[in-house]
């Protein structure tokens, strides 16, 4: 797969270093995510570019780089790994403790009044605790972004990541937990075991099939809400991009056939909340027949992948598999989404230089901006579940709040605070 790898790269600063390092780049058939200069000293430049690059192989780039008259390749930055150092969340008090009495009240003595208080009444911790304000991220690292069962540990930075998001973007605390479980009836039992800390369970990264019986198990026996992201959240922000990536091509999505190629977590995700928003043919393919047969509760029919090419008006792709849309199976007018990162299954230009109405990848249609609002609605409402009133409600949402200005862009900028406080506001009215 492709990962960003950040090249250090000096170049003599003379008209014309840089745009040849930039072609040696581009004739490797390599995408610049961004560039940067360090610093300038002594009539030379120092340059941070950032690529996307297959994690195997480098295409003899560095050393095509050296060979250029006036630039040389350094090495790689470590920047991303700077980042992460230390860890990407701590806790903090939500208030000074900068005198005795503060202390004694926080802590013991004065601390006790409150314990007993909530044994008496245990509806108070929502008051005198962040039970509110605290969300589980808990992950048993079976399924960790694009890379797979690399394990609960390798996939904390995921969860870190979660926890800043949640923190920075709605101000929520949002706790990592790793399970050293893949059994969905013991993974179930202990996370009902740890549930009184938080107000709100977000399961992270679970491999499907599992994902889905984890996550019944805990609705069914847990007060409170539970969310599985890689599920719903995708969902959510599938909706808003097809609700106006339909808009855009001039038909009506809950009219149209929408195929589903790849039932996983998120596939099967994007399939249910299709069904509940309203679409009356939606298609699926998998190779695992188990989840054709999931997809047939729902309402929906299985295809095959030429099929659902032949028959969709609306095609979405979440397998992972990179070019796996043919170009010559797209048929004019057609929308297609192809989700998969870094990589997808059809490049959204070849999409749409072959006859495709619409074409977007996933680089832009990520979760982050879901579920931040999703969970403070939620918690706000005081709502024991997540409802699909709730999940449309942030989708409808997130396709309002896209800019009209930009002809490509499906859904909001992720960084927007006012997003996440219009999504969360929308889940409290749809609670309500």
């Amino acid at each position: 797969m492709k990962i960003p790898e950040i090249l250090i790269v000096e170049t003599v600063h003379q008209p014309g270093s840089l745009a040849a390092v930039l072609q040696v780049i581009a004739e490797a058939g390599l995408t610049i995510q961004h560039l940067t200069a360090v610093r300038r000293v002594q009539g030379r430049t120092l340059w941070e570019i950032t690529l996307e690059m297959d994690e195997e192989a480098n295409y003899g780039l560095y050393e095509r780089i050296d060979q250029l008259p006036n630039a040389r390749f350094i090495g790689k930055s470590d920047r991303v790994f700077n980042r992460h150092r230390g860890g990407k969340i701590h806790m903090a008090a939500s208030l000074p403790i900068n005198t005795l009495q503060t202390l004694r009240d926080v802590y013991t003595p004065g601390v006790a009044r409150v314990c007993l208080a909530i044994e008496q009444d245990p509806q108070l911790a929502h008051e005198y605790t962040s039970i509110d304000k605290t969300v589980a991220i808990v992950t048993n690292g079976t399924a960790i972004l694009g890379l797979g069962n690399i394990g609960p540990l390798a996939g904390l930075p995921v969860m870190e990541g979660k926890a800043a998001l949640f923190a920075d973007l709605i101000g929520l605390s949002g706790v990592p937990i790793l399970l050293e479980e893949t059994r969905p009836e013991r993974v179930v039992e202990l996370i009902a075991g740890i549930h009184l800390s938080f107000g709100a369970i977000q399961l992270e990264d679970f491999a499907a099939p599992e994902c889905f019986e984890i996550e019944r198990a805990l609705r069914e026996r847990l007060d409170k809400p539970v969310l599985h992201d890689d599920q719903h959240g995708t969902a959510v922000v599938a909706l808003a991009a097809l609700i106006n990536a339909a808009r855009r091509a001039g038909r009506s999505l809950t009219d149209s056939t929408v195929g589903q190629i790849g039932l996983g977590a998120a596939g099967t995700g994007i399939v249910r909340l299709l069904r509940a928003y309203g679409v009356n043919r939606v298609l699926g393919a998998d190779r695992n027949p188990e989840a054709i047969a999931r997809i047939r509760g729902l309402g929906a029919e299985g295809a095959g992948l030429e099929e659902i090419m032949q028959r969709a008006d609306i095609v979405v792709a979440t397998t992972g598999v990179k070019d796996l849309i043919r170009p010559e199976w797209v048929r004019p007018g057609q929308v297609i989404l192809a989700l998969s990162n870094p990589d997808p299954e059809i490049e959204p230009l070849v999409a749409r230089e072959h006859g495709a109405a619409f074409a977007a990848d996933g680089k832009g249609i990520n979760n982050v901006l879901a579920f931040p609002g999703l969970f403070k609605g939620v918690l706000a409402a005081k709502a024991k579940q997540f409802t699909d009133g709730m999940l449309m409600a942030a989708a409808q949402t997130l396709a309002e709040l896209a800019p009209l200005a930009q002809e490509d862009a499906l859904v909001p900028d992720p960084l927007d605070k006012g997003v996440h406080e219009r999504v969360a506001a929308a889940v409290l009215a749809a609670a309500h």
